[in-house]
């Protein structure tokens, strides 16, 4: 059996394309915190690169941004190919099979109020009534 489950957060936004037979494809990179610290007290963590199809890598590539916590089930993949220079390459990558938002993304727009400060609006969506958003206090490994 090959599955690998993943929480980490996008170092970067994700990059969408469509292939010449016409796929989507979206690929990002992962910031998945180790365990246990090194030896100078540090934790670290693996980049992970994560590849994506179809109407899923759509969806990914609209709503995700860089610092965003994710959750990703799917598969180990190993290729290799040879490169210009003629040696062999290999890339290891996470084909996944399903991408859970765990934060949202900050959907709402900034105005100011009659008393000269700052108020916040978020669209409207079905998760209005569960409360406002919590920031997840956790340090971003890169």
């Amino acid at each position: 059996m090959n599955k690998i489950i993943l929480m980490g957060r996008l170092t970067r936004d994700p990059e969408v394309r469509v292939t010449p037979s016409e796929k989507t494809v979206c690929t990002f990179t992962l910031a998945v915190d180790r365990q246990f610290a090194n030896q100078s007290g540090e934790r670290e963590a693996d980049f992970i690169n994560i590849v994506v199809w179809g109407k899923a890598a759509e969806l990914c590539g609209n709503s995700l941004a860089k610092g965003q916590r994710l959750l990703v089930e799917g598969r180990l993949q190993i290729r290799n190919y040879v490169a210009k220079d003629g040696n062999k390459r290999y890339v290891t990558e996470v084909i996944a099979n399903s991408v859970e938002f765990v934060e949202r993304k900050n959907i709402g727009s900034v105005g100011s109020n009659a008393d000269g400060g700052q108020e916040h609006t978020a669209s409207k969506s079905g998760m209005d009534g569960f409360g406002k958003a919590v920031a997840f206090d956790e340090e971003i490994p890169f």
